[in-house]
């Protein structure tokens, strides 16, 4: 049997205890002779309070731990949402500071790999021009940082009729480049950060360079998350037949700042295994089959059969 586990109950504003068990989604898979690696993808409610954040995020890595997780995945701003962009430049960090150094303690002290999505770092150029970087980043069972990426595409928005405006390169520089996907317990991790969803040039480089799992740690709009948010990440499944996994923000963070919600796990053919709602935080565990990527690709070898990529460059010289 293939279980999907999906837990409730924690936010960043309420910790009063551990969540519980509330719901088990049993599915029929062919069973495997050996133990299947375990991810769990979180949802938050945070808000600009560090510290509660990190106690929030604590225990749902604790709680995956416990139940089996081998790597924990964290949404965008896991670290703060904060209620001005002055705010949000103030609780900036380096990658060398506090936040970072707990998250790199708590991946040893448990011996669990972390996806940490969505980090607000400081540029480099910070001293100068006060801006920063929307950063990922991967820490291992041993608390080393072993992957940074910095997100490529920037939301700049407006959508008066959906009440939604942001424009996030106010203050936040863009990636320079993507890195090659990271070998993990449960496969090679292919990282985007959010609006890189909407861009399946980026998911197929990582396909191309070996990624089997892409992540998505997002912070949709309610707005743009009713409309887009599973129908994206279940096209970027089928069309790189691999795993995807997307935490995500739910609720109301600050009076003008509200996230859609609905962390996600899907696998290669397209199907959804775990969804957490839109109302609560909470973590989904899903196991992670290889064997599953290996066959949708064995017997649809769509990366085989696409051209290359001078043919789709062919209108571009007419």
């Amino acid at each position: 049997m293939f279980t999907v586990r999906c837990i409730w109950g924690i936010s960043a504003k309420k910790l009063t205890s551990l969540p519980v068990l509330r719901q088990q989604i049993r599915q029929q898979s062919r069973m495997s002779s050996s133990a299947r690696p375990v991810a769990a993808v979180c949802q938050l409610t945070v808000t600009s309070d560090k510290e509660d954040n990190f106690s929030a995020c604590e225990q749902l890595v604790e709680e995956a731990k416990q139940r089996g997780a081998c790597m924990v995945f964290l949404p965008e701003n896991f670290d703060y949402i904060g209620s001005s962009p002055e705010e949000t430049l103030s609780l900036s960090e380096s990658l060398t500071g506090e936040t970072i150094s707990r998250y790199s303690l708590l991946a040893r002290k448990l011996e669990v790999w972390l996806s940490l999505g969505g980090f607000h770092e400081r540029g480099h150029e910070w001293e100068s021009d006060r801006r920063i970087y929307n950063t990922h980043v991967i820490i291992d069972d041993k608390g080393d940082v072993v992957s940074v990426y910095r997100k490529s595409h920037l939301f700049d928005v407006e959508l008066p009729e959906k009440g939604v405006s942001l424009k996030e390169s106010a203050f936040t520089i863009p990636g320079p480049s993507l890195v090659p996907p990271v070998q993990t317990p449960i496969g090679k991790v292919g990282l985007a950060t959010c609006y890189d969803l909407r861009f399946p040039e980026l998911s197929l480089a990582l396909r191309r360079h070996g990624a089997e799992v892409l992540t998505y740690p997002s912070a949709f709009t309610v707005a743009t998350g009713t409309a887009h948010w599973e129908v994206l990440l279940r096209a970027r499944a089928i069309e790189n037949q691999c795993f995807v996994l997307a935490a995500a923000q739910v609720g109301r963070h600050t009076e003008k700042r509200r996230s859609y919600g609905h962390a996600l796990a899907v696998d290669p053919w397209g199907e959804v295994l775990a969804d957490c709602g839109g109302e609560e935080p909470g973590v989904a565990l899903v196991e992670i089959d290889p064997e599953k990527v290996c066959s949708t690709r064995r017997n649809m070898p769509v990366q085989r059969h696409r051209r290359d990529t001078g043919f789709y460059r062919g209108l571009e010289e007419t």
